[in-house]
């Protein structure tokens, strides 16, 4: 069964959530060589729609994705993709995931702590 990278100008989206506690912990997007670089890495790899390349999650911060499962929807255009997470969170802001803010009274409130100093990772530019 093939994906459907069509739709969306060659990328599908690709839901990565914690293969035990079931949180969602980043979204991104694939091309066809990403896709087939995780498949066949064991490591979540996405396309960067900024750099126009292939990113190996966790290359700069060694927090890697490790796959555990791979899923798509009914459309093909879309996987969820569990995963261990290999560090102390997989956000480029600190925290264990991307979804980290909440609203609350119509304001995003920060609804958890830093998990680890993006500085310390990634330098003080990042």
């Amino acid at each position: 069964m093939e994906l459907n990278f069509s739709k969306q100008n060659g990328l599908v989206t690709a839901v990565i959530q914690d293969h035990q506690t079931k949180r969602v912990l980043m979204v991104g997007f694939m091309n066809e060589e990403a896709f087939r670089t995780t498949v066949s890495s064991g490591f979540v790899t996405f396309f960067s729609r900024s750099r126009n390349k292939l990113w190996l999650k966790g290359e700069t911060s060694g927090h890697r994705l490790v796959v555990k499962e791979i899923a798509t929807d009914c459309d093909r255009d879309a996987l969820l993709i569990q995963a261990e997470a290999q560090g102390p969170g997989v956000c480029h802001d600190g925290y264990a995931s991307c979804f980290y803010r909440r609203l609350d009274n119509g304001k995003w409130m920060e609804a958890e702590p830093r998990a680890y100093d993006p500085a310390a990772v990634y330098g003080s530019n990042s």
